[in-house]
């Protein structure tokens, strides 16, 4: 059943330049910075149509978050959405919940560390351990404060951010364009067919973000006009830059080029299309991507945070806001787990971690929507096209993951194993929440 849209001053609401900022931010973050090599090496000089194939993918998970959430108008999402979809199994959406909470905290870590290694090389220390722990804390801390004066404050430093780093990496790529070598992308499969598909999945994680707009429907002035273009809009932005960047980079440095400076392969392409200032350029960038993904990926979780408080699912302290509207225990929390992950966690974990959860959490909505699609209004045949690509790129990264290193993803097993345990334990001790 769908709750009354919050009350909130007209000054306070989201419009479509907000909601564009927060999916755009959200997506180009630390990820296309450390993504590219690693695409480039499984798609070779396919890598382009491996971001475009993701591109494809992501818009058709974006349809359920869309209709989803116009038709419940409430920030809960993921959760809000799986528990309409299964009533009588609250313990579904506890755990989608809790799995999607791990996720934000993982992505969240996962920026921080980027930012701080990026400030840290900046700064001339690129390994002092100290510099990067009090680069990344800090960073948290700075966008906790933002998104804790309000939804407006929140919107307006991410239009800024988001807008200049698109300058920046828009600027790189069209200069990019008339320096490339065309002839080195051929022969364009020299992976194979088969590599594209690996490639998209791989990187998914690479367009997490898209649904934060979906989290932020009560905060939004019309939702029904606004919210796919939020939607539907950052995904093509984002999916055409990654795109571009590709595209530069296979024509700028040989396929073993960008394979051996796999870890910061963006700012190794901006050398030869840039000269020596492009390094510098790349790492304001990425220093600016990282933080509006911070910015964004707060706003939004922490509106989720609030949902599962308010259901029962999570301590009812995450469900408090303040006068304005805004679930301040949820945004102190994701930050201060997230800064711990930052410091103590393993990147390549992390990484993966967030990229298997999020195509698991997508997934999760996809069969809801297939199940809510009579009263959602969802297209059926667009949704079983839809269901199907993520289904396939899902698949495609548990075989690449079981294939390469099998021990870990016996580890990511386990820690699947222990959230449910833990959303599990705490959904039974409250009785499910509000059923």
């Amino acid at each position: 059943m769908r709750r009354p849209t919050r009350k909130l001053a007209p000054g306070e609401r989201l419009g479509r330049k907000e909601l564009l900022a927060i999916g755009v931010g959200g997506m180009i973050g630390g990820g296309i910075f450390s993504v590219l090599g690693l695409t480039v090496a499984l798609a070779g000089r396919a890598a382009p149509l491996a971001f475009l194939l993701g591109t494809l993918v992501a818009l058709a998970a974006g349809y359920f978050f869309v209709r989803l959430a116009l038709f419940f108008r409430d920030d809960g999402g993921v959760f809000t959405f799986v528990r309409a979809a299964w009533p009588r199994r609250p313990e579904l959406s506890a755990l989608a919940g809790w799995v999607l909470l791990a996720m934000y905290v993982g992505t969240l870590a996962l920026y921080a560390y980027t930012f701080a290694a990026y400030g840290a090389d900046l700064l001339g220390e690129p390994q002092n351990p100290s510099l990067r722990v009090f680069l990344a804390l800090g960073v948290l801390g700075f966008f906790a404060l933002i998104n804790l004066e309000g939804v407006r404050a929140s919107g307006t430093t991410e239009d800024l951010m988001v807008y200049t780093k698109l300058l920046i990496l828009g600027l790189f790529g069209v200069i990019g364009l008339f320096r490339a070598d065309y002839g080195r992308f051929w022969p364009l499969f020299d992976r194979g067919v088969p590599a594209v598909f690996l490639g998209a999945a791989v990187i998914f994680v690479a367009f997490e973000g898209f649904e934060l707009v979906a989290n932020a429907v009560e905060e939004t002035r019309d939702p029904k006009r606004d919210l796919p273009f939020g939607v539907y809009g950052s995904i093509l932005v984002t999916g055409t830059v990654y795109v571009l960047l590709a595209v530069v980079a296979v024509g700028a440095l040989s396929v073993a080029e960008i394979r051996a400076a796999s870890d910061y392969a963006l700012a190794r392409v901006a050398e030869p299309v840039l000269g020596p200032a492009g390094r510098y350029l790349i790492a304001l960038s990425a220093l600016l991507a990282t933080s509006s993904a911070i910015n964004s990926t707060l706003f939004g979780a922490s509106r989720m945070t609030a949902e599962m408080g308010e259901e029962g699912s999570l301590p009812g302290v995450f469900a408090r806001r303040d006068a304005k509207g805004v679930p301040w225990f949820g945004v102190v929390g994701l930050a201060a787990a997230a800064g711990a992950f930052a410091v103590l966690g393993t990147l390549a974990l992390i990484a993966e971690f967030s990229s298997l959860t999020f195509l698991l959490v997508v997934l999760l909505v996809a069969l809801a929507g297939w199940r809510l699609r009579d009263r959602a209004g969802l297209s059926p045949a667009l949704s079983l096209v839809a269901l199907a690509l993520v289904a396939l790129v899902l698949l495609a990264l548990l075989g690449y993951l079981a294939g390469r290193n099998p021990a870990e993803l016996a580890v990511l097993a386990a820690v699947y194993a222990a959230l449910a345990l833990a959303a599990l334990a705490y959904a039974g001790r409250r009785g499910g929440g509000r059923r």
